[in-house]
């Protein structure tokens, strides 16, 4: 994100002096630098910036013609008769020109080659790869042939392209096609239905840019795996400027046509939205360019037409009709347009009501607004209904920014099983028979998936602590308590990520016991990032680079597999921003392996004390209070009976790049009371220092035990120091005990983080310890919701940066802002035997770790995902 710079103006003098001069020119160059230095870090650049592509395929044919056309663009089509080295054709010559040129839409279609028999142009291909063949057709009236009854099929040596295409009206049709070219001979047959003539105005054979497509690409539904299109072919269906005009080829550098979402679009729920096209940015290094979609497509989107609405199902829609016989691929594309800051937008993305996207979150993903992104699924259209819905909606979170957008949706149909793109047989006449390829495969996946995961459930029954069989009658790590509508998961022969579970589950990605090997340097002990009695937490790094936290449970234990269950349970009806995602499993023979999202910054406690970081500032403490208590709040609220935590504190606070707060270790949440119930029954767990005394009392568990060690936390961020010191005098071990005694007195602002003294606005620091002494009462029916808890901290943030209005930006930086802390290697959490493990700052080996001595008395502690 580019930093804003403030200059402050200079005093006015009539005659500047050298002096002068030389401090303009100096704040003019490090102004240069800076911002040359911040869009060098976000790789974020204008579409000017990168070069034009240029086909090395590159046949524009106007067929019939006898003289070349130039289109705008610079598109220049070479006339059929010097073509006629690349045209095979016995029969009669009939080279068409339409009579009326005043109602040709284009000089294109002025021309057209009509065939009789079979014709075949055969174009040289010197590279293979992927290739456009675009095929205009405009039926125009020709002597004895109308051409709108003309019946014929265009094919390649292996593809059906179309068959027994017909147009019947008066328009023009470009029938567009991505064909996977292997040789350098590459043959487009016409061959005519019996009775009938084939015709076309022109054909376009061009190389395809080598980024324009990811082979392997994530499958949406039935399950989620990904999808070699290694050998696909494609034919465009729809290609959609989502909120914008049609777009014709000039406005795209490889000459597609966009055309408005106006006919798609459930226009109740939308509202247009538009910026200059100069605005959007592309990031190099994710392989963004105008290559994926012209600035154009990006510069227009359609946003939420009430932002404020509070109905959870509000959303925009598009529906287009498809044909359910072949699976497609779709390609969805975004660029925050909307947003006047970063982290303002969070949204889902559903395609025919299953979640495609949860949580897309452009800031997170980008760093940067107007800056393009897109995303690819392919979807086995018959596994649904017709018509294809992709809808954008907000997240359910009352407290964030209720908004959603799309900036441009392409959908392109995949071929069948015998090659064909239109019809059921193939170049050969073979007919498909039973479903599509991706539909077997699926099928096939599914049913060896079930076998397998019941002989390996087999095995890990087997390997149960001897009484498991007499409490639980038929569970399984991989079969939550909640889970009557789920599918069997288990491996599969396949060695890239598969996964086999319902949407319900929502353990997301399979991986191969070996992918997670290699991503953990064959469980490398220096890798381990926590532990806990489930096992230990990894740091891993998969062969996408992307980086993630590895826990790999230990069937032996009866803890692990419990703590493995309720993890399970949890995340898989949890998805919030503040909430640490699960982004897949293993299963292979014993084991139990969860993925998790990898998250940079660590916990929060490693930025508060005992390691040396750089100190936060009050304003990014209150920052991720917000966010924690963000995740609390959908906690207890999102779920039917709420669900409550049972082990909050620092630890379990964690940050990722951008200091964005998430809730992590679900081992120890309980399902919250129902409606008729105040209360859950169980045993005290959680950790020393933030266990709620009315719980610890009456094992009583309700909401409220997590908003008193919220309180806790909230003491942790203001003062820097353990909920639990035994090495401090008797009077000052328990921080809320001792904390709460100062501020009856009025004088919590003495046992302040010293770096935080002088840097705190007075009101805002008065409204914070009232928060805190709230969330600290003795007893939960006096204690507030983390809605009350959210709100008040929204409200202390709100007068820390009022006071800092009309401060210099000299003040701002010396004496409010503390320095943004670098990304760090991560922390691990505590375990039961009490060890603390971390990674040293500034490591050459970022992998090493030393254990140290953790004080913080604790018990049954457990984290999913530390950063690092």
């Amino acid at each position: 994100m580019k930093t804003k710079h403030k200059l402050t103006p200079l005093p006015f003098t009539p005659t500047p002096t050298p002096t002068h001069i030389m401090g303009i020119l100096l704040i003019c160059f490090i102004f240069s630098i800076t911002n040359s230095f911040v869009i060098a870090q976000d790789d974020a650049v204008p579409a000017k910036s990168f070069p034009v592509f240029t086909p090395e395929d590159n046949f524009l044919i106007d067929c019939g013609a006898t003289s070349s056309v130039t289109l705008p663009g610079n598109k220049a089509f070479q006339p059929d008769q010097n073509t006629a080295k690349y045209l095979s054709y016995t029969g009669k010559d009939i080279q068409a020109c339409a009579s009326d040129k005043v109602n040709v839409p284009s000089t294109l279609y002025v021309n057209a080659k009509i065939f009789t028999t079979e014709a075949i142009y055969t174009f040289h291909a010197s590279t293979s790869g992927l290739h456009w063949i675009r095929l205009h057709f405009f039926p125009f009236k020709y002597e004895e042939y109308d051409l709108k009854t003309a019946k014929f099929s265009v094919k390649t040596d292996s593809l059906v392209l179309v068959r027994d295409f017909q147009i019947g009206k008066d328009e023009a049709i470009v029938k567009e096609f991505v064909v996977n070219v292997t040789s350098e001979r590459f043959a487009i047959k016409f061959e005519p239905a019996q009775g009938s003539v084939a015709f076309v105005n022109a054909i376009e054979f061009v190389t395809v840019p080598a980024k324009m497509l990811d082979y392997s690409v994530p499958v949406l539904f039935p399950v989620s795996q990904r999808f070699d299109l290694s050998k696909t072919n494609f034919q465009t269906m729809y290609r959609l400027n989502v909120g914008g005009p049609a777009l014709d080829s000039t406005n795209d550098t490889l000459g597609r046509n966009w055309m408005s979402d106006n006919q798609f679009r459930n226009n109740a729920t939308g509202a247009e939205v538009s910026t200059q096209a100069s605005a959007i940015n592309y990031l190099k290094s994710s392989g963004g360019s105008p290559l994926i979609a012209p600035p154009t497509v990006y510069s227009s989107a359609v946003k939420m037409a009430d932002s404020e609405t509070t109905i959870a199902n509000f959303n925009i829609s598009w529906s287009m009709d498809i044909d359910t016989v072949y699976p497609h691929l779709i390609r969805l594309h975004f660029c925050d347009i909307i947003s006047k800051a970063l982290n303002e937008l969070y949204f889902n993305v559903y395609i025919n009501d299953k979640m495609a996207i949860s949580g897309l979150d452009l800031s997170s993903l980008t760093n940067h607004l107007s800056t393009a992104f897109y995303k690819d699924f392919v979807v086995d259209s018959s596994m649904v209904s017709n018509p294809l819905v992709v809808r954008v909606s907000p997240v359910n979170d009352v407290q964030g920014f209720r908004n959603a957008i799309l900036n441009g949706l392409e959908v392109f149909r995949m071929n069948n099983s015998v090659g064909s793109l239109d019809g059921e047989y193939g170049v050969d006449g073979q007919k498909q028979s039973g479903p599509s390829k991706t539909v077997a495969y699926v099928g096939f996946a599914m049913m060896f998936g079930a076998f397998v995961g019941l002989g390996a459930m087999a095995v890990k029954w087997q390997k149960r602590p001897q009484d498991w069989q007499k409490r639980n009658s038929f569970s399984s790590w991989l079969l939550p308590v909640h889970a009557g509508d789920s599918t069997f998961m288990s491996s599969s022969s396949r060695s890239k990520s598969q996964f086999f579970s319902s949407k319900n589950m929502g353990l997301g990605q399979y991986f191969s016991f070996a992918e997670l090997s290699d991503a953990t340097r064959n469980w490398e002990p220096s890798e381990i990032i926590g532990v806990g009695g489930f096992g230990n937490v990894y740091y891993g790094e998969l062969d996408d680079g992307t980086k993630v936290a590895v826990k790999r449970g230990n069937p032996q234990s009866e803890q692990g597999i419990n703590e493995f269950q309720t993890e399970i349970q949890m995340l898989s009806k949890l998805r919030h921003r503040h909430l640490v995602s699960l982004i897949g499993y293993c299963d292979e023979s014993a084991e139990m392996i969860l993925v998790y999202e990898f998250m940079q910054n660590g916990p929060l406690r490693d930025h508060l004390y005992g390691k040396n970081m750089p100190p936060l500032s009050w304003k990014q403490r209150l920052d991720i209070c917000i966010g924690a208590a963000r995740g609390l709040h959908y906690l207890h609220t999102g779920a039917s009976t709420g669900i409550i935590h049972r082990d909050v504190k620092t630890t379990n606070i964690l940050l990722d790049e951008n200091f964005v707060a998430k809730m992590a270790d679900f081992g120890l949440s309980k399902d919250g009371p129902t409606t008729e119930q105040t209360h859950v029954s169980t045993a005290v767990k959680g950790s020393f220092g933030y266990l709620d005394p009315e719980y610890f009392r009456k094992q009583q568990l309700t909401d409220k035990s997590d908003v008193y060690s919220f309180g806790v936390v909230l003491l942790e961020a203001l003062c820097a120091r353990p909920a639990i010191n035994p090495s401090l005098p008797r009077e000052q071990v328990n921080l809320a005990e001792w904390a709460m005694q100062w501020k009856r007195k009025g004088l919590l602002d003495k046992i302040i983080d010293p770096t935080l003294v002088g840097h705190i606005d007075p009101e805002s620091m008065k409204k914070f310890a009232e928060a805190t002494e709230k969330c600290l009462a003795e007893y939960g029916v006096d204690r507030p919701t983390m809605g009350d808890v959210l709100w008040n901290l929204e409200y202390a943030l709100q007068m820390q940066e009022a006071s800092l209005q009309g401060k210099t930006e000299d003040i701002d930086n010396k004496a409010i802002v503390a320095p943004i802390p670098p990304p760090t290697v991560a922390h691990a959490n505590v375990s039961n035997d009490n060890k603390h493990i971390s990674s040293p700052q500034q490591h050459t080996n970022p992998t090493e770790v030393q254990p140290i001595d953790d004080k913080s008395g604790t018990f049954a502690q457990f984290e999913p995902i530390n950063g690092r």
